[in-house]
């Protein structure tokens, strides 16, 4: 009788791991989970433009798994004076408004110096 008590313990710890295991992956797949350092609480400041719209990107990005992924390009673009990102994890994108031209070099940088991947620059008409 203790060996079957013991054998279900085990297959009850065994399945409630399994569950957990699960329900992370499914977390880490739709990009809510923090599997890069963080869970995304460090959010990046909502920034505005100073001035007039002059210039929009669209860039590949690579490598972007998270939220936290998602806020740490943010917040290294907003950082950039006359720059806005907005990032779109499940299309492993980043659009980019400019109110001043900015080489689009600098902002690859930026994002390849954080370990992502850009992998296409488009120019965007501003609308």
């Amino acid at each position: 009788m203790g060996s079957i008590l013991s054998t279900t313990i085990m297959v009850l710890i065994l399945l409630i791991i399994i569950a957990l295991a699960v329900r992370s992956s499914l977390k880490h797949l739709k990009g809510e989970g923090g599997c890069c350092g963080g869970g995304g609480e460090l959010k990046a400041e909502k920034k505005k433009l100073e001035g007039k719209q002059v210039m929009r990107l669209q860039l590949t990005i690579e490598g972007m798994h998270c939220e936290n992924c998602k806020n740490r390009i943010e917040r290294a673009i907003n950082d950039m004076d006359g720059a806005v990102a907005k990032v779109n994890l499940k299309k492993n994108s980043a659009v980019i408004s400019m109110d001043r031209e900015i080489a689009q070099e600098e902002f690859v940088k930026r994002i390849e110096d954080l370990d992502f991947q850009v992998k296409d620059v488009k120019e965007v008409p501003v609308v």
